[in-house]
């Protein structure tokens, strides 16, 4: 399972898609794999009010990549609330970020797996 961003013929890249790059316009035509990236985190939260099939507490983080110079930022899940600002992270993947029988979604009807982002030590 890929960690796709997104880019246009500019350049631009973002996380997630849009129609139409927010930078220039253009239709992002392209995808960029971030699984071998490393990002360093702009800013964290955790929350102990959780919403359904999701673990607390639960530290989301706003990480930033650099990619050939440009600057692509994600937000999603630390695999850990031991993250600061700035501290350098990495992708790594989950088969099961929530509980799939919890909340009030079909669980046939989504994907549970995906990213957290873990420390680089």
């Amino acid at each position: 399972m890929s960690f796709d961003a997104y880019r246009c013929p500019n350049g631009h890249i973002t996380y997630p898609s849009h129609p139409l790059c927010p930078e220039c316009g253009e239709k992002q035509t392209e995808t960029v794999d971030l699984t071998e990236e490393t990002a360093t985190v702009i800013t964290w939260t955790t929350s102990t009010a959780t919403p359904p099939g999701v673990e607390a507490p639960n530290t989301i983080a706003v990480v930033e990549f650099d990619v050939e110079g440009e600057t692509v930022r994600a937000i999603g899940q630390a695999t850990t609330d031991e993250i600061e600002i700035g501290d350098e992270v990495r992708p790594v993947y989950a088969d099961q970020l929530r509980e799939p029988g919890a909340g009030i979604r079909e669980p046939e009807s989504q994907e549970w797996d995906g990213y957290r982002f873990e420390p680089v030590l």
